[in-house]
């Protein structure tokens, strides 16, 4: 079993983040997180188109697909079962806001041990908590893995029940728009809908798969605001991300939603549909 954590800076190992670095300063950079699973690096294509939209989105240069797999299969080494985070920032510059104008962008790999999950969260479902932080609008940053994640943290240290896996985040319209690590969908009928995430939110690459494959279920992916209200009268509700995959959501507050199918439905789809790389 992993317990230490290793992680490769500009690709190596004896390292360190400069107190410059913008990244540390300002959380100017991105992120993605992934898993690799019997050896092979679980969407890999996907997770690298975003982190270039993201990179391109602030005016970072992303590092090319081949040092990010050498960096990943360096640090994965002969590790079958692994969580990968992948940081990039703007890298060092002088004292202010001001970008410089040759930023070198700062490359980070992470390795930890997958997270173990408890069956019951995909036997029988999950509670949510409501949170009272709520996601201010930016436009210019909406659906951006950024490194400011000061709203979520907040929103984290809202509960401390452990029967709670995840907290739900509205903003400041009200709007429902994600949990503190994961994208939400509900079902109507058979329609799949997910919060638009144009003014705020991280559009994370489980949300995207989960739009792309709902026709092959027969639903039919909106991406629109949803109130409270309307989730409370949904038909299914569930979250993902590309740790866990998909979870079925049981109680919300007081709220409780009969246990439903959707999650292992959108699991066993996913499952078809996964673009690994073997390292």
């Amino acid at each position: 079993m992993q317990h230490r954590h290793e992680y490769l800076i500009n690709g190596k190992r004896e390292s360190g983040i400069s107190p410059f670095d913008r990244g540390f300063a300002y959380g100017d950079g991105v992120f993605r997180t992934l898993a690799i699973r019997r050896g092979q690096l679980r969407t890999w294509t996907a997770h690298l188109k975003r982190l270039q939209t993201d990179c391109n989105a602030l005016g970072i240069v992303c590092p090319s697909e081949e040092l990010l797999l050498g960096d990943i299969s360096k640090l994965a080494g002969d590790s079958s079962e692994c969580a990968i985070k992948i940081v990039v920032t703007r890298g060092e510059g002088e004292r202010g806001y001001a970008v410089p104008a040759l930023a070198q962008p700062t490359r980070v790999v992470i390795k930890t041990a997958l997270p173990q999950y408890p069956e019951q969260h995909y036997s029988s479902g999950v509670s949510l908590f409501l949170c009272q932080t709520r996601l201010g609008h930016q436009p210019r940053l909406a659906g951006i893995k950024h490194l400011n994640r000061l709203e979520n943290v907040l929103a984290r240290m809202e509960w401390v029940d452990t029967q709670v896996v995840d907290g739900l985040m509205l903003d400041t319209d009200g709007h429902v728009i994600e949990c503190t690590m994961s994208n939400v969908f509900m079902r109507s009928g058979d329609t799949l809908i997910t919060p638009d995430l144009s003014k705020c939110g991280v559009a994370g690459v489980t949300r995207q798969r989960i739009i792309d494959t709902a026709p092959e279920l027969g639903y039919r992916a909106v991406v629109r605001p949803i109130t409270l209200s309307e989730l409370m009268d949904a038909d299914e509700v569930v979250i993902c991300n590309s740790l866990y995959g998909v979870w079925q959501v049981n109680h919300l507050a007081s709220h409780a939603w009969p246990f439903g199918v959707l999650a292992a439905k959108l699991r066993e789809q996913l499952s078809k549909e996964d673009d690994a790389v073997f390292l």
